[in-house]
């Protein structure tokens, strides 16, 4: 089917005709409602200004734990902080005199597209707010008047449709036949749309060339307003910041460590994904495994498979309702208990009634609260199911409100393109039926995201943000009705906390199994990794244990020609260590693996050595494998940075040009104050502390001045 200005499907012709025809005619003006706002159209009588010049940091909103090179470096300068100020002269442009309609180009998926049922409900919220605009007398009694165009997304249109989709040549570059279309024929005063980023992007850059104003409620793909186009405008929180908040309730609040991702095989499914993969690295716990499915896959066997295999304690779900349902019934039914966590589109009543129980526990981001009890959005609910009977979702509440939001700046700058991108650019706080938004320089919201729990076949939410001291604040749930939740053990009405992360476990006493190293049932897990590094949780050892390391205090030294190596630093060890008692064993590398391995596992097992002082890069590998079973230090003279980003508490590394006398001196030096307990030089190494002039980071790098 052609798309364009008389694109009218057959399943929708007959409304959207008959709505505008009514909307035309002065004698169908409906009342409004008690908590619907009075509309006042100035047309353009006090047109505001260009955007004031304003400075808002950090970016997006981004946590300083979550940004890049944080731990590194400053910035000497960032983007996106200040406002891309329109500086043409199409203000100037004369405002027409002959209109009988003021028209917006609605550019939307609404037929031939897996996402068709999200297009329709994007313009059910659209279409009312226009209705009811034109029930308050339209623009000076001149009706607004949507021009449907379809996003038909050539992209994705295969992977749903198959050989049997439409070939014609007309849908190769539609988005921008459709945004050429609505800027230049049909004169619109605005683009309202697309959910898909890629078509977007693409009528955007039309938009750079016609200045004219395009304006979202769906899209959240981040690198959007990032194009420093002047003319985008948007209202849903981006993936960014719906990605961090996920990663904070994940890593930090619940203290969770590997995260399996399951994706949609779509440009949603994996442009915002980087966001929530550096975050997972910034917070010390790199996601275990990614697997995709195509859009509007059923069977998840496979990735179940795969996923179940990488033992994560979460996964996190990007995809739409029925794909998470789907996913979660055939997750549950393989006897899998993990979490489950989602991004916005898997939230919904359609989640609910296609994975029934299954759905219990299931977490996700959701823009606003729609469990609240304020008079203006149950009031928008009425209007909204009697219009078209069935509740408004995110994409038709978010359309309502943003298509409300781009009326009123018409109204408020006149019909100039220019202007309205003005008014679009002046707005930097708005209240709308779905609640509070806050508009960066970049012109796009960035509230503070809400965190959808399914419970008992509800849906309760509550205020989740990005930054890491709220995390553990109290937080307040609200459940269908606008009721706070309760708990068990709780009155109604009370407040909820939020899990805190798991504390530290106490080393002051350390006592083990009469079994050894590895007690069975152990209760702390071996290690963790945080927001502050690796840390070692034991197992401990007993005083008889720790007595093995003294008399003689041993160091094996791993390498290329070990044995000329130790024999060139026996003076300097006797003349160096406070006791007589230290020895060097030297176990070469220039042997076969196979056979240095059994020496090194000799010394650490048998021969209770203190520590390794590998002296090359293939030696410390192998050294730092071992080290992990036998819960000794290994100090590791490479430049290789993979050594210290395995998460493995035992590695201290230095530079390759560090001699192997500095770097036993380092160990002697550290051992006075340690003692001879492995662990407690690994925790000396750790803190920070100065050690011949040397210190390390908790990860095992040396700290740069």
């Amino acid at each position: 089917m052609r798309t364009g200005s008389r694109f009218t499907p057959d399943f929708i012709a007959a409304p959207i005709i008959a709505v505008l025809l009514i909307a035309s005619s002065a004698a169908a003006q409906s009342p409004l409602t008690p908590h619907q706002p009075t509309r006042i159209c100035e047309c353009g009588a006090h047109p505001p200004g260009p955007p004031r010049d304003r400075e808002v940091t950090p970016y997006a909103g981004e946590p300083e734990d979550l940004r890049p090179y944080q731990k590194f470096a400053a910035p000497y300068d960032t983007n996106y902080t200040r406002p891309n100020i329109y500086m043409g002269a199409a203000r100037d442009i004369p405002t027409p005199t002959d209109l009988t309609e003021v028209r917006i180009g609605f550019f939307g998926p609404i037929e031939h597209n897996s996402e068709s049922v999200l297009g329709l409900r994007m313009l059910h919220g659209a279409q009312l707010a226009v209705e009811e605009a034109n029930a308050a007398g339209g623009y000076g009694n001149i009706p607004f008047k949507l021009m449907l165009h379809n996003d038909y997304n050539n992209w994705q249109a295969n992977g749903v449709y198959g050989d049997v989709r439409p070939t014609e040549s007309a849908i190769w570059g539609s988005a921008s036949d459709e945004a050429v279309k609505m800027a230049y024929d049909e004169q619109v005063w605005a683009i309202f749309g697309s959910i898909s980023s890629e078509s977007t992007h693409i009528a955007l850059r039309v938009a750079l060339r016609a200045e004219l104003p395009v304006v979202s409620s769906a899209n959240t793909d981040p690198t959007v307003p990032e194009t420093t186009i002047p003319w985008y405008f948007g209202t849903m929180q981006d993936d960014r910041e719906q990605y961090l908040t996920l990663a904070r309730r994940i890593y930090t609040e619940l203290g969770l460590k590997r995260v399996a991702v399951l994706r949609a095989s779509s440009r949603y499914g994996r442009f915002g994904l980087p966001k929530f993969l550096d975050a997972s690295r910034r917070l010390g716990h790199p996601v275990v495994i990614e697997q995709i499915f195509q859009p509007g896959d059923t069977d998840f066997s496979k990735q179940l498979k795969v996923i179940r295999s990488s033992r994560p304690d979460a996964v996190f779900l990007i995809g739409d309702e029925l794909e998470a349902a789907a996913f979660l019934r055939q997750m549950r039914a393989a006897g899998m208990k993990q979490r489950v966590f989602g991004a916005f589109r898997t939230l919904g009543d359609t989640l609910l009634k296609e994975a029934g129980d299954a759905a219990e526990g299931f977490e996700a981001v959701y823009p606003y609260d729609p469990n609240r009890a304020d008079p203006r959005w149950l009031d928008f609910n009425r209007r909204f199911e009697a219009r078209f009977h069935e509740k408004p979702e995110q994409f038709a509440s978010m359309a309502f409100d943003t298509m409300n939001m781009l009326l009123d700046s018409i109204c408020k700058a006149g019909l100039n393109r220019a202007r309205i991108h003005d008014a679009l650019a002046n707005i930097e706080q708005y209240d709308g039926v779905t609640g509070h938004m806050i508009f960066d320089p970049n012109l796009k919201n960035t509230a503070p995201l809400y965190l959808g729990t399914v419970h008992n076949g509800a849906i309760t939410y509550r205020i989740a943000r990005m930054d890491k001291a709220s995390a553990v604040a109290p937080i307040a749930e609200t459940v269908p009705g606008g009721r706070p939740s309760t708990v068990p053990g709780e009155q109604p009405g009370t407040v909820q906390t939020a899990a805190p992360l798991p504390a530290t476990p106490d080393t002051s006493s350390k006592t083990l199994a009469p079994s050894g190293l590895q007690p069975s049932g152990l209760a702390t897990p071996y290690a963790h990794v945080g927001e502050d590094g690796v840390v070692f949780d034991g197992p401990h050892r007993t005083p008889a244990q720790l007595a093995e390391f003294t008399s003689p205090i041993r160091i094996v030294l791993f390498g290329p020609d070990a044995d000329a190596v130790a024999e060139s630093l026996r003076p300097n060890l006797h003349a160096n260590s406070s006791s007589p008692s230290w020895q060097l064993l030297a176990v070469s590398s220039n042997q076969s693996w196979g056979a240095a391995s059994t020496a090194l596992v000799h010394a650490l097992v048998d021969q209770h050595a203190l520590a390794i002082l590998a002296l090359d890069r293939p030696s410390a590998h192998l050294a730092e494998q071992l080290a992990l079973k036998a819960f000794v230090p290994v100090l590791a003279l490479a430049d290789d940075r993979s050594l210290t980003s395995n998460n493995v508490p035992w590695i201290f590394r230095l530079p390759a040009a560090t001699t192997p006398a500095a770097g036993l001196d380092l160990l002697i030096s550290a051992e006075r104050r340690s003692g001879a307990d492995p662990e407690n030089l690994r925790d000396l190494l750790a803190s920070g502390s100065n050690l011949s002039g040397v210190s390390f980071l908790s990860t095992g790098e040396p700290r740069t001045k």
